[in-house]
């Protein structure tokens, strides 16, 4: 039954909070609990004292300790039975089965000029923070910065933070959702971060998972027999309660998680993960509802909303007044799906739904996305809307990220898959479309590291995943035969971590030239940064394609010959020029000399030609 939106306005806070004096309060929310007990532990994990909390409406206890603050660490005892930890906890410094820990938002902020990002010029950096450096913390890689800012990038998308189990994890196993990793440098390390990104001028997008938590260090059913419901199924089982008895707890969870990590780590905003396997009836929709919250914690600056969802849904970034969820932006993966098969030849699992011709790819280019309503064979039903009319940043592109590199067995980097001339061609349409392009960390300069998939889990849930790991793959036929690294495995952790060596050597400096030169002209282009300006895209023969980009009577043109010769002749009556070729020596290409002769383009194998045309 869909809960009111008075009754999910109602919600207290919860988990435990500093108050003036100084206290520590607790609010649990544990329904059908007769008692509810506040264990205090010493830094050695001795317990302390146990407070009672007193019974309140609608399930709750609550408690105050005196002459506390934070830095107190505890665990909550339900009807004299084991402590657990707090699932509303804001900190986790011995991971997801030790004791909480109360914090306080004491950092001392830099960035009161901070405006936060435009969400029409969004040129996004993914990050999985434990890989990304040696180190594997977030203090780690505020030296990095500067590298992002001098590519161009101005916005850093983390994979999730929200505390996991063990040390290793992609992050999607979250159970703690206010809780930063305490491997990564906890909530101090993040605000420390952040702080430092916007000095750079660079904005901060969290992964927050809402779909489903992980299994292991979940406490939440302990508390509560609502947190999830048999009424909806996902692939990760029982679907989180978001619209039946007791949902507006859960709701408030979510909710709360929204704001804080925009309120009180300045968060730039969220990109919220399988967005279609959040399931609620109700009205309003969750989706909207983070919308709105994430907004009014901005208190005036940007926020920024992504979903990740495979619906090719219009209805995520209409906006609330015509009905829709007013998210800013959706990941859009045909693109991707069309160039993997065209490039490298991607033919099983969802890739049977793509085949990677030039017209498929231009249809794409034109709509932001493939499907509109066509059957999905991989699916076998319609998938898609139209997105007549839709403005082409709300789309987010790539040609690699954490899935379509680490759901490969061997993590293989898109480089592994495609020759290095069809990467420039592949890199050149991505940063020069009208879409919001997403990097993959390590793609600028094509990293030859792997992205693997790794956990840490107990050695009963690790032999699980293992197996089912290895399980997954045996059904593809190039991966036949070949043992799948063992996620549990540390060596499969380490050997995934970015080698900050690679951009200046001779065989990647190439790439990393070409990233910084389309990145400059993404932004300094007229063309290109022109609000009202348009774009087109049509198939020039079966294995070329080219993309038109028009504002103020000049045309930008991003021809890009899939295999084969392409000779194309340009308009007579135009002055061309070559703004870039992809095959530049400066790129590591080894052809001399221009594309260009007069108005003829000639291109051999797989390349792109960007060219100007004044009438």
């Amino acid at each position: 039954m869909a809960q009111s939106t008075e009754a999910r306005s109602l919600a207290p806070r919860l988990g435990a909070w500093v108050e003036d004096g100084p206290s520590v309060r607790w609010r649990v929310w544990a329904p059908g609990h007769k008692q509810v007990e506040a264990v205090v532990y010493d830094a050695d994990d001795r317990v302390l004292r146990t407070l009672p909390l007193t019974p309140e409406a609608d399930g709750c206890f609550g408690g105050v300790l005196a002459e506390q603050g934070a830095g107190l660490r505890y665990k909550l005892r339900l009807d004299g039975g084991d402590p657990f930890p707090d699932p509303w906890s804001r900190s986790q410094p011995a991971g997801v089965h030790g004791p909480s820990e109360v914090v306080v938002s004491d950092h001392g902020w830099t960035d009161s000029h901070w405006k936060g990002p435009d969400p029409k010029s969004l040129v996004i950096y993914e990050v999985h923070v434990g890989t990304a450096t040696p180190e594997g913390t977030f203090e780690a890689f505020i030296p990095k910065l500067a590298h992002l800012r001098e590519l161009g990038v101005n916005t850093l998308e983390l994979l999730p933070v929200a505390s996991f189990p063990g040390a290793r994890n992609w992050g999607y196993d979250g159970v703690d959702l206010f809780a930063p990793q305490a491997t990564y440098g906890g909530p101090r390390g993040l605000r420390r971060l952040i702080d430092a990104a916007h000095a750079h001028g660079i904005a901060v997008l969290i992964d927050a998972v809402y779909n489903h938590f992980g299994p292991d260090g979940n406490y939440l059913g302990a508390y509560s027999p609502h947190y999830f419901t048999k009424t909806h199924h996902t692939p990760w089982g029982d679907a989180v309660n978001y619209d039946s008895e007791g949902s507006h707890f859960v709701r408030s969870l979510v909710l709360s998680n929204v704001e804080m990590w925009i309120r009180d780590y300045h968060a730039d905003g969220l990109r919220l993960d399988a967005a279609h396997a959040l399931v609620d009836d109700g009205q309003p929709h969750l989706l909207a509802e983070i919308v709105e919250r994430a907004h009014a914690a901005g208190n005036g600056r940007r926020v920024v909303i992504i979903a990740e969802d495979e619906r090719n849904e219009r209805k995520l970034v209409t906006p609330v007044k015509d009905g829709g969820y007013g998210l800013d932006g959706v990941w859009a993966d045909d693109l991707h799906h069309q160039l993997r098969r065209a490039f490298a030849g991607d033919h099983e699992g969802y890739y049977q739904d793509y085949t990677g011709s030039a017209e498929d790819i231009a249809t794409t280019l034109r709509q932001g996305w493939f499907y509109q309503g066509q059957k999905s064979q991989n699916l076998g039903h319609a998938r898609g809307t139209s997105s007549e009319g839709l403005a082409p940043w709300h789309f987010v592109h790539c040609i690699q990220n954490h899935d379509q590199v680490g759901n490969r067995p061997f993590g293989n980097r898109l480089s592994e898959d495609v020759s290095p001339a069809a990467y420039r061609a592949m890199s050149t349409l991505l940063l020069l479309s009208p879409f919001t392009p997403l990097l993959f960390m390590g793609q600028e300069w094509n990293a030859r590291t792997p992205f693997l998939y790794f956990t840490d889990h107990n050695a009963e849930l690790g032999k699980l995943v293992t197996e089912g790991r290895r399980k997954e793959f045996s059904g593809f036929s190039r991966f036949k035969g070949e043992q799948v690294p063992d996620p549990q495995d540390r060596d499969t952790f380490t050997r995934s971590t970015l080698d900050w060596s690679e951009p200046e050597a001779p065989r990647h400096a190439g790439v990393h030239a070409l990233y910084k030169e389309l990145l400059r002209l993404r932004a300094t282009e007229p063309v290109l940064t022109h609000r009202q300006g348009t774009h087109d895209a049509r198939a020039l023969g079966p294995d070329a394609f080219v993309l038109e980009r028009r504002a103020e009577g000049d045309t930008v043109l991003i021809i890009v010959n899939l295999r084969g010769s392409l000779v194309h002749a340009l308009p007579p009556h135009a002055s061309a020029g070559i703004v870039l070729w992809s095959e530049s020596p400066r790129f590591g290409g080894t052809v001399e000399g221009s594309p260009l002769t007069g108005n003829i383009v000639r291109l051999e194998g797989p390349s792109a030609a960007v060219v100007k045309l004044r009438e």
